[in-house]
C-alpha cells in the first residue's frame, strides 16, 4: 500500500476516535452544565409554554400558575403577587434561564419526574396531570409585614422556625416585577431584562441570601459563643475591665467603643451595651485564632447554606493569622489592677492578632448574609442546633395527594446547649434593658442583639442590624430573624435598635397575631 495512502487512513482514523470520544463527552459528561449554560436556550425554548404547577404559601396564596394563552405558546407564566416573592419563586423565561424555585424545581413542577409520572400501575394506560404543586412554608401575612415595615429603604429581611429550618419570610428591596420576564413577547422581555440588569440597585439579586454585609455587632454572638465554648467564660465571670479604647497586641490601631464611651464588665453586660473593648479583647487574648474560626464555622460560616435555592453566598471569615510569636503574657504579663482571671499564656498571639480583635467585633474581614446571622439567632434559640433553611415545604399532586414533605434536617451543631442557654438568657437581657428594647412586645420571650457596620465613608454610612428570637411565654422559641437596613446615615451603635429593631417588631407581630 502506498505509505502516504496509510498514513493518510490512519490519519482518517484518529481523526474519528477523537470526534467519537468528544461527542460522548459532550453527549454524556457535559450534558448537565450544558443544560444549564445561561447561553443555552434550547431548553428555555423546549420547556416554555407547557404547564407547570402552581406555587403557593403555607396559608393558600397563589404566588405561580400556568394560565392558558393565545398566542405563540399554549401556557404562560403568571405571577400575581408581582415583586413580593420574585427572589423566592424567581421566574421561568423564554430567553433567560430560570431562577428561584422555578429552577430547582423546574423538573417536578414540570411532572417529568418518574415518580410523579407512575405513581399506580393504571398510569401506565392513562393520561394524568403530573404536575407538581408547591407548598412553601413563607407565609403571606409575615411576609407582607416584612415588605411593609421596610418600606422604599434598601435592605432585607429573613425570619424562619428555629426548631425546622422553615423559612416564615424573605424579603428583599429593591424587588422586580417577575411578570415582565415571562412575557411570551421575547422583545419585551429582553428589554426588561436589558433594565434590570443596568439598575445600579441590582434588584435581581436576592441579597437576603445571595449578598454579603459586615455584620458589625451581630457577631459578637458567635464571639461570645466562642468564649464560652473555650471553658473561660461563662455569664459572669471573668469581669472585663472598663475602658474606652482596646489596644492590641502585637501592635495596632486602637479599638474603641462607640462615642467614646467606657464600658466593661461580665459577658452579660458587655452583650447588653455591646461593648468593642471587651469584645475584642475576648477574641484575640482569650479565644485566640482557632477558637474563632472554629465558633465561626460550627455557626455556617465559610460553607455555603444547604438552602433550597439556587447559588446561595457563603458568609466569610478570615481562617489565616499569620504566625505564632509569643503567649499573652509575654506581652501583658498580670495586671491584677484590672482585676482579671486572664488565661496568661493560654492563648497564643500571631502576627495578625490585631485583625482577630476587629474579627471579633464583626469588622476587618468578616462578611454574612441576612439569612446566616438569622441562622446564628435560631441556633441559639434551638439549643445550639443549626437546622437545614429550606422554603418548600410540601409536593402536591394535582388530585390534592401528596408526593413528598420536606423533612427538616439538622445542618450543624453550633455549640452545646448550655452555651445556646447562657446567650438566650443575656439576649434577653439585651432587648428588655439594652440595646434591642425596641423590639419588645407584650407577652411575648423575645432576646435580640443589635449591630452597626461602619462603612467607613464620609460623611459616615453604616448597616443597621438586628438579630434575634421570639416565642410565646413557657414555650420555646418559634421564631428567628436578621434584619439589614443598608447604608443608614451616622455610625451610632444605637443605629440598629433605632431603625432595624422596628422593622423586626411588626414581623414578630405579624407572626403571633398580637400588636
Amino acid at each position: 500500500m502506498n505509505p502516504r495512502i496509510r498514513r493518510l487512513g490512519i490519519a482518517f482514523v484518529v481523526l474519528y476516535v477523537l470526534l467519537f470520544v468528544q461527542l460522548n463527552r459532550v453527549q454524556f459528561f457535559g450534558a448537565e452544565r450544558l443544560q444549564e449554560d445561561v447561553n443555552n436556550t434550547r431548553g428555555l425554548i423546549r420547556e416554555f409554554g407547557r404547564p407547570r404547577g402552581s406555587i403557593v404559601t403555607a396559608d393558600g396564596v397563589v404566588l405561580a400558575r400556568s394560565v392558558p394563552y393565545d398566542g405563540s405558546v399554549d401556557f404562560v407564566r403568571q405571577y400575581p403577587e408581582g415583586d413580593l416573592y420574585a427572589h423566592i419563586v424567581g421566574y421561568q423565561s423564554l430567553n433567560v434561564a430560570a431562577t428561584g424555585l422555578e429552577r430547582v424545581y423546574n423538573d417536578e413542577l414540570a411532572g417529568t419526574p418518574v415518580g410523579q409520572q407512575l405513581v399506580s400501575f393504571g398510569d401506565l394506560f392513562a393520561d394524568r396531570d403530573t404536575t407538581a404543586m408547591l407548598r412553601l412554608s413563607i407565609r403571606h401575612d409575615v411576609q407582607t409585614a416584612a415588605r411593609n415595615a421596610l418600606g422604599d429603604r434598601r435592605g432585607s429581611v429573613v425570619a424562619l422556625d428555629p426548631r425546622t429550618g422553615e423559612l416564615i419570610a424573605m424579603w428583599t428591596y429593591p424587588s422586580f416585577d417577575p411578570n415582565r420576564l415571562a412575557d411570551p413577547d421575547g422583545s419585551a422581555a429582553n428589554a426588561a431584562y436589558s433594565e434590570l440588569r443596568s439598575d445600579p440597585d441590582d434588584p435581581l439579586l436576592a441579597k437576603a441570601y445571595r449578598e454579603i454585609f459586615f455584620p458589625g455587632s451581630t457577631f459578637k454572638l458567635v464571639t461570645a459563643a466562642a468564649g464560652i465554648e473555650s471553658g473561660l467564660i461563662d455569664a459572669t465571670a471573668p469581669v472585663f475591665a472598663a475602658g474606652e479604647a482596646y489596644d492590641p497586641i502585637p501592635s495596632g490601631l486602637p479599638i474603641r467603643n462607640f462615642g467614646g464611651s467606657t464600658c466593661g464588665g461580665d459577658l452579660v453586660e458587655i452583650l447588653r451595651v455591646s461593648c468593642n473593648t471587651a469584645f475584642a479583647e475576648m477574641g484575640a487574648e482569650w479565644v485566640g485564632p482557632a477558637g474563632m474560626v472554629d465558633a465561626a464555622e460550627s455557626f455556617g460560616f465559610n460553607t455555603a447554606p444547604g438552602i433550597d435555592l439556587p447559588s446561595p453566598a457563603t458568609s466569610r471569615f478570615p481562617v489565616e493569622f499569620g504566625n505564632r510569636l509569643a503567649d499573652v503574657d509575654f506581652y501583658r504579663g498580670i495586671d491584677e489592677a484590672r482585676d482579671l482571671a486572664r488565661p496568661n499564656g493560654s492563648v497564643s498571639i500571631h502576627e495578625d492578632s490585631a485583625r482577630l480583635a476587629q474579627t471579633a467585633i464583626g469588622q476587618n474581614d468578616v462578611a454574612a448574609t441576612p439569612l446566616q446571622m438569622a441562622l446564628v439567632a435560631a441556633a441559639i434559640a434551638n439549643g445550639g442546633l443549626v437546622m437545614t433553611p429550606h422554603v418548600v415545604a410540601e409536593l402536591v399532586a394535582a388530585d390534592g395527594s401528596l408526593y413528598e414533605t420536606i423533612e427538616s434536617e439538622i445542618s450543624r451543631i453550633a455549640m452545646r446547649t448550655s452555651t445556646a442557654n447562657t446567650l438566650a438568657e443575656a439576649m434577653r437581657v439585651v432587648a428588655s434593658e439594652g440595646t434591642a428594647r425596641n423590639l419588645l412586645v407584650d407577652g411575648l420571650d423575645i432576646g435580640g442583639k443589635t449591630g452597626t457596620a461602619q462603612l467607613g465613608t464620609d460623611p459616615p454610612n453604616s448597616h443597621a442590624w438586628i438579630v434575634g428570637f421570639a416565642g410565646r411565654a413557657g414555650e420555646d422559641p418559634s421564631l428567628a430573624f436578621a434584619v439589614i437596613v443598608e447604608a443608614q446615615e451616622g455610625a451610632s451603635e444605637q443605629t440598629g435598635g433605632r431603625v432595624a429593631a422596628p422593622i423586626a417588631r411588626s414581623v414578630i407581630e405579624a407572626f403571633f397575631g398580637v400588636s
